[in-house]
């Protein structure tokens, strides 16, 4: 059984939203607190939450259990988000499954694929939904420093993934990976039919 930890990104300061994305609500529940929960409930142990802009706000108003993570840096692109929260990675983890607090209908049985399918022996699971690649995605350890030194500016770890095809096994999942970007899509969700969301493979 691996022993997986879970990390969102959660840091921007949603210039396009009108503010930070983890405070907002969705079904009565933050963005952030759908996130470190989804997360738990597909089988990660510890989650990490990566916080910037409006981090003291996220923090008081969390009531999900998760290690939040400080990134200083946040106006630098997502990248900076992804570098800090891997490298806060406890040792005691065979790898991580990553996913951004701004898609609140992943949910947790893609969570489990990806994990089930490092179980499997892949070293990195990325979710697929309709034959694109989306969130979440899984890293094993031995490949964290790595995608940390790829990412750069709001790239995550797509440089990594296409270097090295080889190591990635995608994984059809459940769920709907829109983005949410502004408030117009955030209302979208909440209508009985929601449009075909972005996929993001940041």
């Amino acid at each position: 059984m691996k022993n997986t930890a879970g990390l969102v990104l959660a840091a921007g300061a949603g210039r396009r939203f009108g503010g930070p994305k983890a405070l907002a609500e969705f079904d009565g529940r933050s963005l952030l607190d759908r996130a470190v929960a989804t997360l738990h409930a597909g089988g990660c142990r510890q989650v990490l939450g990566v916080l910037g802009a409006g981090a003291e706000q996220a923090l008081a108003a969390a009531t999900e259990a998760f290690t939040p993570v400080m990134n200083r840096r946040w106006g630098q692109g997502l990248s900076t988000s992804l570098k800090a929260g891997l490298a806060a990675v406890p040792e005691r983890y065979d790898g991580v499954v990553v996913t951004l607090v701004d898609q609140p209908r992943i949910v947790p049985e893609a969570v489990r694929r990806v994990i089930a399918a490092a179980e499997e022996g892949a070293a990195v699971a990325v979710a697929v939904y309709a034959g694109r690649r989306g969130h979440p995605m899984y890293f094993a350890r031995e490949h964290l420093d790595a995608i940390a030194a790829g990412a750069s500016g709001d790239r995550g770890a797509r440089d990594f993934l296409a270097a090295h095809p080889g190591l990635v096994r995608e994984v059809e999942c459940p769920g709907d990976p829109l983005d949410v970007d502004t408030q117009a899509d955030l209302e979208a969700l909440s209508r009985p039919t929601s449009p075909p969301g972005l996929v993001s493979q940041r």
